[in-house]
């Protein structure tokens, strides 16, 4: 480790390095010298050739002008167009953050006001779009990101010297297994340990929110999972069974990073603070409070698609989209060095939706794939996405038609945010009438962090929402953030909610469900995954009557709403998708590893896939560890 911040120093002139530390797997060189901060980029690229690693020069404290009179240069600097919302300053490590709704404006041609604002305050600066919806979530996240920024960079210090501390990719021993325990032959609690001779790895760490008891949680007692041990935690995508007990790690003691892409840090974080409220509607004890979820967040290190990271000395990872929820990846690891290339789906959809791109298929190399096979049995193959569309909308159309509310339980990410292009698209080409639209639930902060991070969308959305034509932001829709604006809601005329959770497990959709039911001019539309035993999944199966909770007491509701499912708009491949996706990915993988998916519908897809391709294929139990070399 000392070799090579001695090496980079080596390579620069004598007299210009500060001190050079680790920010993560990056090195960051800080300059006393104003002439080198100001021309030095030519000799730190000479120094990135020379060691393969990403190194940034920065100025030293000493060096910065005044936070008081950089904000004045930067207004200066900055056009009024570019329209900036805030200006967030880390002294720690001599950057400041520019938030402006049009951080094009903010960025200039080629990076020049960027570069104009660097010369002249020797601050490095970093343009952020502004969320075109005002998020309490992502300004708390950010708040604990540079509010506590003295603890932020000696933990990003101290991942780096771990890192690096055994410096040498040639000598790497020769073995890799990875060990299920959670989400083995079943949807929920998803948790995999990959371990090296030197490393260890967890991957997701999520609650089965349909289940009870022990079967909700993954096997955090195996023997071979100790948390002081264990390097990091790499986190797919937000949903509560990938995420929902990361935070828990931390109030158990963990203390390393969390890698995730930044929409995922964000959700993810929100989607912990709603676990902890559902826990307490219930009457229930949560299993962690809202400090663990800071400390989920200050130990957060996000990355974009496709970039390329150590996390150990022998473990480098790159993600890429999964196409499944804003933010949501697929993990590529290149183990020892390119000993063994290990890809792990996580939630994928090879098909493109209206919010997200398909899932990436091609990697630089690759030897074992890791699928997912929530819908992998061989009658798991759904309409198409415009099919869907007209179903949804004729279904509405017959409800609002008969003075009736369509209630549409959701996903706070990815599945909501679907519906919502597809009923503004329909309300605006008139395929619908204009009826309220209200989102209840964390629906709303998520809308926001979809605005927040443009680059992670489709295309076409992106391009409207740089266009300032963002359908999120659309007058048709109104949010309900009390019990009283509820109360109005079910006391209001025909109207499309859409609400938490989509599979009727808590939260505000439950509660309209109760009101909504007895009355046959009501509709309900499932669209998300219903587990088996969930409320969703009875009323799905043909259920005549449901039990309720009221203050204390059993209340007894006929379902008597029309109820229609529609497997269509799942964020999840269908079987011909998954089967697609294991035909087109390049290069092959040599043996695939299904999991994510109940028992009958993994064995299945696992032996269409052997007999198609001839690929060794192999379906791990909870507690199995399979050598991956």
């Amino acid at each position: 480790m000392a070799d090579i911040l001695k090496t980079i120093e080596d390579l620069l002139p004598r007299g210009v390095v500060g001190s050079t530390i680790f920010e993560g797997a990056n090195i960051v060189v800080y300059t006393t010298d104003t002439a080198f901060f100001k021309n030095g980029d030519s000799q730190i690229k000479e120094a990135v050739n020379t060691i393969k690693k990403r190194i940034e020069l920065r100025a030293d404290k000493s060096l910065l002008l005044s936070q008081e009179k950089t904000e004045q240069r930067i207004r200066e600097i900055l056009p009024k167009e570019a329209e900036l919302t805030q200006i967030i300053f880390d002294p720690q490590r001599s950057s400041v953050i520019i938030e402006a709704k049009k951080p094009g404006l903010a960025i200039g041609k080629g990076g020049s006001l960027l570069r104009e604002v660097k010369v002249s305050t020797f601050w490095t600066p970093q343009a952020q779009r502004s969320s075109a919806i005002k998020s309490k979530i992502t300004d708390k996240i950010r708040e604990v990101l540079y509010q506590d920024n003295s603890y932020r960079k000696k933990f990003l210090n101290a991942i780096g010297e771990k890192i690096y501390k055994e410096w040498n990719p040639d000598k790497m021993e020769e073995w890799i297994r990875i060990t299920a325990l959670g989400g083995g032959r079943q949807v929920g609690r998803s948790c995999f340990l990959l371990q090296t001779p030197i490393s260890k790895v967890l991957i997701d760490c999520g609650v089965d929110v349909s289940s009870q008891g022990k079967d909700k949680y993954p096997y955090l007692e195996a023997p071979e999972l100790d948390l002081t041990a264990i390097d990091a935690v790499i986190l797919s995508h937000a949903h509560l069974d990938h995420s929902g007990l990361i935070p828990y790690l931390y109030k158990m003691g963990y203390k390393g990073p969390v890698y995730m892409t930044a929409p995922t840090r964000d959700i993810s974080a929100l989607m912990a603070l709603d676990f902890i409220g559902v826990a307490y509607k219930q009457a229930a004890a949560p299993l962690f409070k809202s400090t663990d979820i800071r400390n989920m967040v200050k130990h957060s290190i996000t990355l974009n698609y496709q970039e390329v990271t150590d996390i150990t000395p022998d473990i480098r990872i790159t993600l890429y989209n999964a196409g499944h929820t804003l933010g949501s990846s697929m993990i590529h690891f290149n183990i020892g060095n390119g000993l063994h290339n290990y890809l792990y789906s996580g939630d994928i959809k090879f098909g493109k939706s209206r919010a997200l791109e398909a899932a990436s298929s091609y990697f630089p190399r690759l030897e074992t794939l890791q699928l997912e096979a929530t819908y992998g049995g061989k009658d798991n193959n759904y309409p198409t996405r415009k099919e869907s569309e007209e179903e949804l909308l004729k279904f509405i159309n017959e409800i609002v038609q008969n003075k009736g509310k369509v209630l549409l339980p959701e996903l706070g990410t990815g599945h909501a945010q679907e519906k919502m292009l597809i009923l503004e698209d329909a309300m605006r080409t008139g395929k619908l009438p204009k009826v309220p639209v209200y989102i209840d639930g964390m629906i709303w902060d998520i809308n926001a962090i979809h605005t927040a991070y443009p680059d992670f969308l489709s295309n076409a959305l992106r391009a409207n929402i740089f266009a300032d034509k963002n359908p999120f932001t659309s007058e048709i829709f109104s949010q309900v953030g009390s019990p009283q604006e509820r109360k109005k809601v079910i006391e209001g005329g025909p109207c499309i909610i859409l609400a938490t959770s989509g599979m009727l497990v808590g939260g505000a959709s439950v509660e309209y469900l109760r009101e909504f039911a007895d009355s046959p001019n009501n509709g309900l539309c499932l669209s998300c995954y219903q587990p088996a035993g969930g409320l969703g999944r009875q009323i799905k199966d043909g259920i005549k009557e449901v039990k309720f909770d009221v203050n204390g007491k059993t209340e007894i509701v006929p379902i008597k709403l029309k109820v229609i499912s529609i497997d269509g708009f799942s964020g999840h491949s269908s079987r011909n998708e998954l089967m697609a996706f294991t035909n087109n990915i390049n290069p092959k993988p040599r043996k695939i590893i299904i999991n994510h998916g109940e028992q009958s519908k993994c064995l299945d897809l696992a032996s269409s896939i052997y007999k198609q391709q001839r690929t060794e294929t192999t379906v791990p139990k909870n507690l199995e560890t399979i050598r991956l070399r």
